[in-house]
């Protein structure tokens, strides 16, 4: 490859003289690269007329290929490098307590699967923490609600379904489905999210002050509450997917739905390792539950 690229800067050049300096090499040895590599082909490949070097016809018909094996060796070595970058990297997440459950374990799978060398940390937080933690580098990115930070630019990956879960024998368990009206009175063991929450903001919508008891930081902490009897609360149906809580889940009536984007630091800023991550996030989403 070095002869190659040799014969490739004496062409861009117009010199033996001009493509050492190009390449870090003396006129001798470029000179004696040319040389070998004429050898091995077999035929002259190069001719000086008045002091100009060109290719000879033998050597024109090679041009083509010499450019792409070139080429080919350039992004050889960037895709290299960029492996021997994502070998010994860390990748930080802020995420919330769903996807860190039922989103990360496959995708940190599949990734070091690809990638051995590269480790995960996660921080677990909410719509008010994560935001901080990626603009003073504690983490790379994070997963939040668009509308939370609305000024912030999150890019938007998918929404899902939040639904009303109450102890199984709760009277309002016996109907199909429930309005935010049905729930109004009832003790509200909310999801504690940072400075939005989806659920209280359907409520405020409606002009309705749920009954909060209480405010919990964890999904799987408030199944637990609900199933003891203390109250209901709104989760995503993300959550509900694999738990064994003897809780009802009820749909809501409209339908409550939350979105999930990502909030990230500037991609100069990232490792190649996180941005290679966030983009095949974006490409399995639709496979995301």
């Amino acid at each position: 490859m070095n002869r190659l690229r040799a014969l490739k800067a004496i062409l861009t050049t117009g010199s033996f003289t001009a493509a050492g300096q190009l390449l870090g090499y003396s006129q001798s040895a470029i000179s004696q690269m040319i040389n070998s590599l004429e050898s091995d082909v077999g035929f002259p490949l190069l001719h000086r007329t008045h002091g100009q070097v060109g290719l000879t016809p033998d050597g024109q018909k090679l041009l083509p290929l010499v450019e792409q094996l070139c080429n080919d060796w350039s992004t050889f070595q960037d895709r290299a490098a960029e492996i021997r970058g994502l070998q010994s990297s860390t990748i930080k997440i802020g995420t919330i307590s769903s996807i860190s459950a039922h989103w990360l374990p496959p995708l940190i799978n599949n990734f070091q699967q690809k990638y051995p060398g590269v480790h995960f940390t996660l921080l677990q937080g909410d719509y008010t923490t994560i935001p901080q933690w990626v603009d003073d580098n504690t983490v790379d990115f994070g997963f939040i609600n668009p509308a939370a930070q609305p000024t912030l630019p999150v890019k938007y990956l998918k929404s899902g379904e939040l639904k009303a879960v109450l102890p199984a024998n709760h009277p309002l368990a016996k109907k199909q489905k429930l309005s935010l009206s049905d729930l109004a009175k009832e003790p509200f063991l909310m999801l504690e999210e940072g400075l939005y929450s989806e659920p209280l903001n359907a409520f405020h919508q409606l002009g309705i002050q749920p009954n909060i008891q209480l405010r919990v930081h964890d999904d799987y902490s408030l199944l637990a509450m609900i199933e003891a009897g203390l109250g209901f609360s709104i989760l995503a149906d993300l959550v509900l997917k694999k738990q064994n809580y003897q809780v009802a889940i009820r749909p809501l009536l409209p339908r409550l739905y939350r979105q999930i984007g990502i909030y990230q630091r500037p991609s100069q800023l990232m490792s190649l390792a996180s941005q290679r991550f966030i983009d095949e996030l974006f490409q399995q989403a639709s496979d995301l539950p």
